[in-house]
């Protein structure tokens, strides 16, 4: 069980990236984390429980349920960060695709954030946050990604949509909608190439997420907000 008052964060796609940089800010915040991830290992830290699992399946959000409240008893915080992103030309899509990025993307979504809802209403309210793109706003020829828009772009209504559906209950609902950032999704070598796309001319550092998403946290009157971290691209190119 967690420790009076301790808070605790769900975190997908917690192994890399982003979501590492998540679980990270978050234990600093003394949340106790419970991460997941396809390919998550064992943590070192008594207060991060990991769980592998594919966040398409239904049943890795039943297991990542089960494990906060074994570990935690509780859940404050559920950070939806684990996304596919496939560009191509749009007839260029396969089935397969399809079913990856809606699987990840918006099933992973649904499955997770509907079992967490009645747990932050358990604790007095809570709070979801969304990881989208800046291309669900501003697409841009240099990077056809329909599939991206897709599903990140139901991910962004739903964001609203949630965020009023709750805003009486005390649990809010927010997103963070990056630019193109130095992850390992993305090979050193095309760095100078995918800071162009940016007004800024450089990618975003993992680091500039996470700071949006621990804003978010501490942010008691912001609902229903896409906090875009993109180096301008949502203003234009």
């Amino acid at each position: 069980m967690s420790s009076q008052g301790q808070k605790v964060a769900v975190i997908t796609g917690a192994s890399q990236g982003i979501g590492a940089g998540l679980v990270d800010a978050y234990r600093k915040l003394g949340y106790g984390v419970v991460a997941t991830s396809r390919s998550i290992g064992e943590a070192n830290d008594p207060e991060i429980v990991t769980v592998r699992g594919d966040i398409a399946d239904a049943d890795t959000a039943d297991r990542v349920i089960a494990a906060a409240l074994d570990r935690f008893g509780r859940i404050d915080t559920l950070v939806n960060n684990a996304g596919a992103f496939i560009a191509k030309p749009f007839t260029d899509y396969t089935d397969e695709d399809f079913d990856l990025l809606t699987g990840v993307n918006l099933a992973g979504f649904f499955h997770l954030t509907r079992r967490v809802l009645p747990h932050l209403l358990a604790v007095g309210g809570g709070h979801v946050v969304n990881i989208t793109t800046s291309l669900v706003d501003q697409p841009n020829s240099n990077v056809p990604s329909v599939l991206a828009s897709l599903t990140k772009g139901g991910l962004s209504s739903a964001t609203k949509s949630l965020a009023i559906e709750y805003a009486g209950r005390g649990v809010r609902v927010n997103a963070v909608a990056p630019g193109i950032i130095k992850t390992p999704m993305h090979p050193v070598e095309f760095h100078d190439t995918y800071g162009g796309l940016h007004p800024v001319g450089r990618m975003g550092e993992t680091s500039d997420i996470v700071d949006a998403v621990v804003y978010l946290e501490s942010a008691p009157f912001v609902t229903g907000e896409i906090l875009h971290v993109d180096g301008g691209q949502n203003a234009g190119h």
